[in-house]
Order: C-alpha cells, then structure tokens, then sequence
C-alpha cells in the first residue's frame, strides 16, 4: 500500500482561512515523482495559499501536508532543504547581478555553481552573457530564467513555481515550459500553478480547482474526454443579441462566450437543426453552428456551473433543515 513518501506532494483536508474567508476547503492531493503537475484555477481560488503552505511559507488552518515525506508545521526546516520555490513575484536581490544572485542562492544551500550546472546549464545559458547585469534591469523573461536557475542551482527534490508566466510575453511562456519538461527528466517534482487555461495541456496531470475547492483532478485529456454531450460553436451578426437569446433559451444548458463564438451545449430534445430554425425565427442572420472537442476552459466552466448548483442546493437543504 502507498504511503505519503510515495507521493513527493500528499495533502489530507488542507484547509486554510483568513478570517472569515474560507482560501482552502479540506482539499486531497497527491501528486507522484517526478510528474509535472498543474494547478489551474482563476485569480483568488487558493493557488497561492496552497504553494504557501507546501513551501512552509504559512500554516495551514486545518489538516496535514508533507512534501516528501516531511511534515511542512513539523519538519519545515527539511522541507525547505529539499524544495526550490519561484514565487509568482520577482523576489531575487535587484541590486545584485545575475551571476551574484545565483552564487548568493548556491551558497545559501551549501553548494556552487559548478557543482549543479548540468542541471541550470540550458536555462541560464540564455542569460549568462548578461550576468555581469544588474538582477533589477532584466526583461521580464530573463528573469523569469535567473529566478528558476536559482530555484535549481541546489537540486531540488521538488519545484514549486506559483504562475510563473504571468505578464511574460508569449515566447518566453513557451521557453518556460520547454525548459519545465527537462527539468522534469532529471527526476524532479514540478508543481505549477497557473491561470492560463491552455498551458493544463502541457502538463501530466491537472488539479482545476476554485474557491478553494478541487473540482476536477485527472490527466488533460481525461478531463476534456469527460465533457458530457456535444459541444458546439455558435456565431451570428449580431453576437451581443445572440449571446442574450442563447441564455433565455430553455432548449439551451448553458452558454458562454469564447472569442468570436459561443460556445453552447443544448438539451437531449434540441439538436443543432432544431437550434438553427429557432435563432432563425428570431431573425439572426449568418447563422454558423458547429461540433466542437471541449478545451480545457470549456471543462472548468462546465465543472464551476456543477459546484455552484450543489453547492447552492446543500445550502437551500441545511437552511430548510433550521
């Protein structure tokens, strides 16, 4: 039988608050070695509270997390010996330059440069021939590679890194993950959060998760796999009226904007035929309806609408209860 060593990442009922804002709701977690594992989830659904605690950052609330076998309250000091952590802001020294940085951050844990080069060498080489420059006149992608070099430089056993693409230009998020699947080869755990929904498909496994609640923990195709019914792409000439139309439609479940289309799934009594004669009859015109696969933005919107209604019904069910 499995046990928490098993699992570099093991959460049991994870909960955290903040006065009366409830960051983590009792969440289940555990993510095995050496996989690249995603936390995705919108702006204030627990990313940041959740990586905080893992990296002994903060307490939790309630419940228990070990990273590696160690206890984050209990053993913190092992903890942070064995993990490496980019937080979502720049927090490297600016008045230090990239090569003092990183021999700052090796001497910290004990090690040099040269010891663990093999494994910073393809990041860092893209910014070793500005090291000489000061840490705070970097780009935003170079410093995104002297913050992951210094998470690295003493070999970690597991990689935290809280939306490390975010206000980075679309390149450098590429690099990113080019460089996060060679650092997963070396053996190394990788937990990345992210709010970037199309960045899920290039990790192993993804938690979606929102209010502080995991609504869905699988691989990126077993979640787009199991979108339940058909999708489709709806456009008009008037995208405003339509999208107003679509949601008052009781033949519709449900109905969001994505890009220049909606995206909608309808009842089992209405198919695509059946929906285009009734936008026709409100006098839409340059009607395209479309199948579509689900992305991933499509699933969490799906799995957020689920949660709300149980949720609100386990609220109607204890109130009624009173």
């Amino acid at each position: 039988m499995a046990n928490k060593v098993d699992f570099p990442i093991h959460l049991t009922s994870l909960t955290r608050r903040y006065g009366d804002v409830l960051a983590l709701d009792g969440i289940d977690l555990e993510v095995g070695r050496g996989e690249l594992f995603g936390l995705i989830g919108p702006d204030g659904a627990g990313k940041t509270s959740m990586m905080r605690i893992l990296t002994t950052m903060i307490l939790p609330t309630s419940g228990s997390a070990t990273v590696d076998g160690f206890d984050v309250v209990k053993q913190y000091r092992d903890v942070r010996k064995i993990i490496g952590y980019m937080p979502g802001r720049f927090s490297l020294y600016t008045d230090l330059t990239v090569e003092e940085n990183l021999q700052f951050f090796a001497t910290v844990f004990g090690t040099t440069i040269g010891e663990n080069y093999d494994l910073v060498k393809d990041i860092y080489s893209h910014i070793e021939p500005f090291k000489h420059r000061l840490a705070g006149q970097l780009s935003g992608g170079m410093k995104q590679k002297l913050a992951l070099s210094c998470a690295l430089i003493h070999r970690p056993r597991v990689l935290f890194l809280d939306e490390p693409t975010t206000g980075v230009d679309v390149v450098s998020r590429k690099e990113l993950w080019a460089m996060l699947r060679g650092i997963k080869e070396q053996g190394i755990t990788i937990l990345v959060s992210t709010p970037y929904m199309d960045e899920a498909m290039l990790c192993d496994r993804v938690a979606l998760i929102q209010q502080g609640r995991f609504l869905n923990i699988d691989t990126p195709g077993g979640i787009t796999r199991s979108f339940p019914g058909q999708l489709l792409e709806v456009r008009a000439s008037d995208m405003y009226q339509l999208m107003k139309d679509l949601r008052t439609m009781p033949e519709v479940e449900s109905a969001h904007l994505f890009g220049q289309y909606a995206h909608v799934t309808l009842h089992e009594n209405c198919g695509i035929q059946g929906l285009n004669e009734i936008l026709v009859s409100r006098n839409h015109n340059n009607i395209e309806i479309n199948g579509i696969d689900p992305t991933i933005e499509d699933c969490f919107i799906r799995e957020m609408r689920t949660d709300n209604a149980e949720m609100h019904r386990e609220t109607r069910r204890l109130a009624e209860k009173k």
